[in-house]
């Protein structure tokens, strides 16, 4: 299957696989990735030869659904030395690139490898693409207090950040008050804040409307 926004190219890619058959026929030509993707899905070809850019949108960001709806594989035709764009193709499911400068012999050779199951890339490519994979990934380095404070906020009861937002909102209120939005008595709102000022470690009210502030509680879950 033949994917190329110019419809002269296709034209061109049709006649020219034309005198590959038997080994080869095109099944399907399409003009934008919605139709390829219908197309893939209906066709089930061996190999969609897929232009990278169509009109502008880089068809590598569409390549996981073309293969999951029908393509087998999927081999990049490119005019682009866009080698970090050739590579995220690469990762992204195709199993080669072929220049759009390429011989009629050598795009039919390709086709055909990628069909076997090889890969058909070139040597600066093939470097490239072996060079990310061995270069080693830096560790994430973990902010110790962040980590701190995310693990006393995941030991909040739902029903204690509600009377922390309720708190927060009512910037100075009674605890009569705060009680009588939560539906509880004072004393059952006094323990609520007690547990929740050694879970925060924070002294008093004050200390929690900051904290409160700082970290994202002072307004009401939905």
């Amino acid at each position: 299957m033949l994917v190329d926004d110019h419809k002269t190219m296709l034209w061109g890619l049709e006649k020219l696989l034309a005198g590959a058959q038997p080994a080869m026929r095109v099944v399907g030509s399409a003009g934008d990735i919605e139709a390829a993707l219908a197309m893939a899905a209906d066709k089930l070809p061996d190999v969609v030869l897929l232009d990278i850019d169509l009109g502008g949108v880089s068809s590598v960001d569409f390549l996981p659904a073309l293969l999951a709806g029908g393509a087998a594989r999927a081999l990049m035709f490119s005019g682009t030395r866009d080698q970090d764009e050739l590579c995220r193709a690469v990762r992204s499911g195709a199993r080669g690139v072929v220049g759009k400068d390429a011989s009629a012999e050598q795009l039919i050779a390709a086709i055909a490898k990628v069909h076997c199951g090889e890969m058909v890339l070139e040597p600066a490519l093939f470097e490239r693409m072996l060079g990310t994979m061995m270069r080693p990934v830096a560790p994430v380095v973990q902010d110790p207090q962040a980590a701190r404070v995310a693990a006393q906020i995941a030991q909040l009861t739902p029903k204690e950040r509600k009377i922390i937002a309720m708190m927060a909102e009512g910037n100075g209120a009674l605890n009569k008050t705060i009680a009588q939005r939560a539906f509880i008595s004072e004393q059952t709102l006094r323990n609520h804040l007690t547990t929740i000022y050694q879970k925060l470690d924070v002294a008093n009210r004050l200390e929690l409307y900051v904290f409160a502030g700082k970290h994202g509680l002072d307004k009401l879950p939905d």
